[in-house]
């Protein structure tokens, strides 16, 4: 994983938004510290908060891809942006709909390999309520574009030429993953590469689009 602190992001001119809510960064900034003290220590996941599925086969999948819940409490940023076919996205206007948001680079090697699997879950899901949207990070569109026609990608990718929607959602590596149940609310955080192609992934996507809608 790719994996910059903001002390490095402010000395390259990159100022903090702080926009996002308190408790939005303090929920960041404690999984940050988890991550960092058990990133040392060999076999060991990351550390889990309370469970906020309902399904325990949810919470099993969670567990097995290593991916870290969130609280019941917990809301993510507003997403606003255009994707490189001049297209408006947000995550508000998906609402109803399970989100998976890839924070990713051309340049990053982890994110390369996960691009062919989010294209494969976009293209066997989205029919059934799943959207995949893929965050560039400061490239310009030609770039991207390039890179999305070299790997067959079609599913959306957003621009971020100023870092701003990075900032508001405190990624720190790339990649970075999020996932979004139906009802608006974050599900699960991964920072760093994950088996996004897996029988596992696979299944934890569908039950989650087998979750109703909760207004």
């Amino acid at each position: 994983m790719l994996y910059w602190s903001r002390r490095r992001e402010k000395s390259l001119g990159r100022n903090r938004d702080d926009s996002a809510s308190t408790k939005w960064y303090r929920f960041l900034h404690g999984w940050r510290v988890r991550w960092v003290l058990v990133s040392g220590l060999v076999g060991l996941g990351l550390l889990f908060t309370q469970p906020i599925m309902g399904q325990p086969a949810v919470v099993e999948l969670l567990q097995t891809l290593n991916l870290s819940d969130y609280r019941p409490d917990m809301r993510l940023p507003p997403l606003t942006g255009q994707t490189v076919t001049g297209e408006e996205v947000s995550l508000a206007a998906l609402h109803g709909r399970v989100v998976l948001v890839s924070f990713w680079a051309s340049w990053c090697a982890e994110c390369r390999p996960e691009m062919p699997m989010f294209e494969r879950l976009h293209r066997d899901f989205a029919a059934q309520g799943l959207t995949v949207l893929g965050i560039n990070f400061r490239e310009d569109i030609s770039h991207i574009q390039e890179y999305a026609k070299e790997l067959n990608l079609t599913f959306p990718l957003v621009l971020d030429p100023g870092g701003e929607i990075f900032r508001s959602y405190g990624v720190i590596g790339l990649p970075t993953t999020f996932l979004v149940g139906r009802n608006g609310q974050p599900v699960a955080l991964a920072v760093g590469a994950r088996a996004w192609g897996s029988a596992e992934a696979r299944a934890l996507i569908q039950a989650l689009l087998a979750e109703s809608v909760v207004p």
